[in-house]
């Protein structure tokens, strides 16, 4: 993208100098054998970070989402999750493609969600009805503008998985920005759900990965269900000693990222087009009684060198990461306030 600012995603981050040292410096081994000792110790570290038995390793985000929702819910059951939730937005229809699971939606609301709207969603083993197996939420929020679940709302949603008999799994692949955001222990977070995934390869910086977090007895069916979904690995060491690089450099600065995403807020505040408190690194814009339209506005920012992400005809996002500086920042501000100003 040459000299192009870039803030259409964390995903677009490269691997630093540390972390390619750490990749190249990897020991490996056949982890189908699970004889690869970087990923064991990845997988380990994680789990305990999380306060759960174990985790596994996968490619990506959508097949951690999707080997713990496969945990959870038979097919021709029930999955319940908010309409802009990741697990039913961004991958593909996977949960009903490979899981069979059907899918029910409450209304987004990002963060703002109601336990006891999902409580009443939930439908019991009857005749002829679709039984709920589990309840997805996400940590934070993507499509919500990267909000944080407040922690009373995660431990009602808890309780009424509790008293319903369904399952909890949280879509954490930003779970290290509310981690940061609220200077919670990621360990308060994984004791409330059943089964949890986390992404390296976003605010963390990794250039790939996600894991499943969950018990002992999970995450040895998970490995069966990843081989069948395609994805065991070989000598993925290297991509994992990328994660654990990641964990003990990069979770911490994300406050970093997290101030660069409040100055781009207040830049484009006047202009009447923040849709949400910028709380993480995620900034959203809501355009819907300014002048230009999503694709006009991203159109007019990468003509002066800064690209910006379209989720819709009059909404937009910009998102902070670690390969974006603070002179970077104040450019892209200026390009903001010039273009919505027109």
């Amino acid at each position: 993208m040459g000299n192009l600012i870039d803030l259409r995603t964390d995903t677009v981050t490269r691997p630093t100098p540390g972390m390619r040292e750490a990749m190249a410096a990897a020991e490996v081994g056949d982890d189908v054998y699970g004889e690869d000792p970087t990923v064991a110790a990845l997988e380990a570290e994680v789990a305990a970070l999380f306060g759960h038995e174990a985790a596994l390793f996968a490619p990506s985000g959508s097949m951690a989402n999707q080997l713990a929702l496969q945990l959870h819910v038979p097919p021709g059951d029930e999955l319940l999750c908010d309409a802009d939730a990741h697990v039913v937005t961004y991958e593909v229809g996977a949960a009903a493609a490979y899981g069979g699971i059907s899918s029910r939606t409450w209304p987004a609301v990002g963060a703002e969600l109601d336990p006891d709207v999902v409580a009443g969603m939930i439908r019991p083993d009857g005749y002829f009805a679709v039984p709920t197996r589990a309840i997805a939420v996400e940590q934070t929020h993507n499509r919500g503008g990267g909000g944080v679940i407040p922690l009373p709302t995660l431990r009602r949603m808890r309780e009424v998985a509790d008293e319903h008999g369904v399952a909890l799994h949280c879509d954490g692949a930003r779970i290290w920005h509310a981690h940061v955001a609220d200077g919670l222990p990621l360990a308060e977070y994984g004791v409330l759900f059943d089964t949890l995934s986390v992404c390296l390869s976003k605010g963390l910086g990794a250039p790939v990965g996600s894991l499943v977090v969950g018990s002992a007895e999970k995450i040895a069916r998970a490995r069966v269900l990843r081989k069948r979904m395609g994805g065991g690995m070989r000598q993925v060491g290297i991509l994992a000693a990328a994660g654990r690089y990641a964990l003990a450099h990069h979770v911490e600065r994300l406050a970093e990222d997290h101030a660069k995403a409040a100055r781009l807020a207040e830049a484009v505040a006047p202009h009447g087009v923040l849709a949400s408190v910028a709380r993480t690194n995620i900034v959203p814009l809501d355009l819907t009684k300014h002048p230009l339209d999503a694709h006009a506005l991203a159109a007019a920012a990468r003509a002066e060198g800064l690209l910006i992400s379209v989720l819709g005809p009059r909404t937009a996002r910009l998102v902070t990461h670690l390969d974006v500086t603070d002179e970077q920042i104040d450019s892209a501000a200026t390009i903001l306030n010039t273009t919505l100003r027109a």
